[in-house]
């Protein structure tokens, strides 16, 4: 059968959204709602799969689901024209879990590098939840019946496993498929990853060989959503460089992993190629290219940071994008429970 072309992504309210998370996804969530249906999603059910302490509690998870959300609709999202929510008003997420529980093997589980990394030696200590968590992303995933999601490399994994209980619930539940209807016996679509363009991959301010991530201790590794100009550059001109001049060919950058990262974020911010910005700052030194960055970085940014900040003292307006975008998405995922229930054979109100 033909499915609905319809875009499925996710982002976890972790907190200190940066950089690296907005060329790494919330750009291309932008670039992607000119083309596609989309669903996004303030992926909540899966912040509290680790300790509290990660996630900060109650309040810090209200906190961070907001900012998310602002993020998106500071960034460019249009919420009326796509669905923006979060994932624990809509309880189709935890009913599809169940059930696709039950369609996924405990071996498949078990290969899942994520967990393993995540959880570290003491897996006996880890939640059934961060265990559990793939099944839920294929849920987030199917219960909207999506057809394509953007994954950055260490969702990969996930997807594929999404792909693989999309099948054999096709295949346990083949004939009972095609008795309601779908001729083919395929409700759930297989999605496909989204082909969004090479992936900017940001690295840290303070050391280029390691991801720019929340969790590092020196705020100084970071810009985050929320810094102002005068934070933004402050952390620019005091980012980690060495002593040679810029290259003039991108090649020049490989073994220079802290001009490479600062150069590569200057290309994905003015939408060129490194060899590009090269051929304007190759062969001068640091402090030059560094003002350009910092008036490139202020530019993009700090129109981000206001509205983000202004959103979020909105509380009643973000609560309200909210409210609407997971109305709007509980009338799809109704209709997907209530074939699935009615495919497994659960008797249900009619």
């Amino acid at each position: 059968m033909a499915f609905v072309e319809r875009v499925f992504s996710g982002v976890q309210p972790t907190g200190n959204l940066h950089l690296g998370n907005y060329l790494g996804a919330i750009v291309n969530f932008v670039k992607m709602q000119e083309t596609h249906n989309c669903i996004y999603c303030v992926v909540d059910m899966h912040a509290i799969t680790v300790d509290v302490d990660v996630w900060g509690g109650p309040t810090q998870l209200a906190h961070n689901t907001r900012e998310v959300t602002a993020a998106f609709i500071a960034a460019g999202i249009d919420p009326k024209k796509h669905i923006v929510f979060n994932q624990s008003q809509v309880s189709g997420h935890a009913e599809l879990t169940w059930i696709f529980n039950c369609v996924a093997r405990v071996g498949w589980l078990s290969r899942m590098t994520q967990f393993k990394e995540k959880a570290g030696k003491d897996r006996e200590n880890a939640s059934v939840g961060l265990y559990d968590y793939p099944v839920l992303m294929a849920a987030d995933i199917l219960l909207y019946r999506a057809t394509h999601v953007p994954v950055g490399e260490d969702q990969k994994q996930h997807l594929e496993l999404s792909r693989d209980i999309a099948q054999k619930f096709n295949n346990d539940f083949g004939d009972s498929i095609r008795g309601h209807g779908f001729a083919d016996g395929q409700f759930f679509p297989l999605p496909e990853p989204m082909i969004t363009g090479p992936a900017t991959r940001v690295m840290s301010l303070r050391d280029g060989t390691k991801k720019m991530s929340k969790s590092d201790a020196s705020d100084y590794s970071r810009i985050n959503l929320t810094d102002d100009a005068d934070t933004i550059a402050q952390k620019i001109r005091k980012a980690k460089t060495d002593p040679e001049p810029l290259p003039t060919e991108e090649k020049g950058l490989e073994p220079r992993p802290e001009a490479d990262n600062l150069v590569g974020i200057y290309a994905a911010l003015s939408g060129r190629t490194k060899q590009d910005v090269l051929r304007d700052f190759g062969g001068g030194q640091f402090s030059s290219f560094k003002n350009a960055l910092v008036e490139l970085c202020v530019t993009k940014l700090s129109p981000i940071a206001s509205e983000m900040k202004r959103l979020v003292a909105d509380r009643e307006h973000v609560d309200n994008i909210l409210i609407d975008g997971a109305e709007r998405a509980r009338a799809i995922a109704e209709e997907t429970m209530k074939a699935t229930k009615d495919i497994v054979g659960f008797v249900r109100k009619r």
